[in-house]
């Protein structure tokens, strides 16, 4: 009994010491903006896009109505997705779009 009484005060002391920013997101892991003529690719986010596919490392140019931003998806090895609204310039989308990210082929191991 006093081992789980010593665990849970533990576990209680750990959860409140993390700094606030270890529960959000760390854009640094999600790449970088980047200039639009270094964009590899284009992609036009139309009202009925909910999620864009990319590959780790790609560097994309987003359209949206009549503005664009570009985004370099030099992502951690952790990342999968996220939310472009996350990146995008503030009130460019309106809605959550997800970037789902495939392995940077640079990176992937070789058979």
């Amino acid at each position: 009994m006093l081992i789980r009484s010593l665990i849970l005060v533990f576990t209680a002391l750990m959860a409140f010491s993390m700094p606030a920013s270890s529960q959000s997101t760390r854009i640094d892991l999600l790449g970088n903006a980047a200039p639009s003529t270094a964009a590899t690719r284009t992609i036009v986010i139309t009202p009925e896009t909910k999620w864009v596919n990319v590959e780790g490392g790609e560097i994309i140019n987003f359209i949206v109505g009549d503005k664009s931003f570009a985004w370099d998806f030099y992502v951690g090895f952790t990342v999968s997705s996220f939310d472009l609204k996350l990146v995008a310039p503030p009130g460019l989308l309106q809605r959550s779009i997800i970037a789902y990210i495939s392995p940077d082929p640079r990176y992937r191991g070789v058979d």
